[in-house]
């Protein structure tokens, strides 16, 4: 079994699809194999996974709130999630943090909204690409924040992590299961989580909101996805062992070590979670102006 992940190497989707694929070879008595597709803030991934057979045997670990945000960024995308994939369950919840380059001087919130103020445009914030979470997350701390950033996209968190290490770009709002090494290691400084609550991961690093912009509150989910087509007995298969793996309480443990929330939503839940985050990005891409398409 194949299953994609439309990013590169080493970012949050990565490592949840590595250790979920390793487990769930186990549980299905075949091997899942991760497969690196990245490209087009994500897309060229589910591409590929809403053309294949119909089998069961590709799946996509699917960066839904980056799904459900291009509702609106392209809404002539190749691919829709209502008509081209079945939800097999969510996966994770995955709290963000911003990061700044060690060299840059930046050791909490007020720093960056100072230096932001006082050099308007120019302080350079790296993402996994445009359209991506951390670009929305990115968005959405400007207006709250009132400052304007100098956004530099990537093609995933690991060609934007070896800028911020060089301090060829200042800032980067990405996933706790990310940057939690480089945060360890001293390559990466933690300003703030973009949770409601803390990060048992990090205690001393305070909430968006704790660290002086009340209201800010972003995370992301992921989850399992199969062609739509899929015989509904072999969904129901997948789903059951996804559920059984997610509520192991060791898995979750080791989920959580590496800055995963193991949550396994399904059915209407899962689709209720993909309309109000469609919703929710919805505002603020058009506030942003944010597009894809070329100038």
């Amino acid at each position: 079994m194949r299953l994609i992940v439309p990013f590169t190497p080493a970012g949050a989707t990565d490592i949840l699809a590595r250790l979920l694929a390793e487990a769930l070879s186990k549980r299905l008595g075949t091997n899942v194999v991760p497969e690196n597709r990245p490209g087009a803030g994500g897309n060229l991934g589910a591409e590929l996974v809403a053309r294949a057979p119909a089998d069961g045997y590709t799946l996509l670990m699917g960066p839904l709130t980056i799904y459900a945000a291009g509702a609106t960024l392209q809404p002539d995308r190749s691919f829709d999630l209502a008509r081209d994939f079945a939800v097999v369950s969510t996966v994770a919840r995955v709290p963000h943090m911003l990061v700044a380059a060690v060299g840059r001087n930046l050791a909490t919130l007020d720093d960056v909204v100072r230096l932001a103020r006082r050099q308007p445009g120019s302080v350079a914030i790296a993402s996994q690409g445009v359209g991506t979470i951390s670009h929305l997350e990115g968005a959405l701390f400007e207006h709250m924040a009132a400052v304007k950033l100098l956004h530099v996209p990537y093609k995933g968190s690991a060609p934007a992590h070896l800028d911020l290490f060089g301090g060829r770009v200042s800032l980067m709002f990405d996933s706790v299961a990310a940057t939690l090494g480089h945060i360890r290691a001293g390559k990466l400084r933690a300003i703030a989580v973009t949770t409601r609550a803390r990060t048992p991961l990090l205690p001393d690093v305070p909430t968006m909101a704790e660290a002086g912009l009340p209201g800010y509150a972003a995370e992301s989910w992921l989850g399992i996805l199969a062609p739509a087509r899929t015989p509904r007995p072999v969904i129901d298969r997948l789903t059951a062992e996804v559920r059984a793996q997610m509520s192991d309480a060791r898995f979750g443990g080791q989920l959580a070590e590496h800055g995963f929330e193991a949550v396994a939503l399904t059915g209407a839940d899962a689709n209720g979670l993909l309309a109000s985050e469609t919703t929710r990005w919805a505002e603020v891409i058009r506030r942003a102006g944010i597009t894809l398409r070329q100038p």
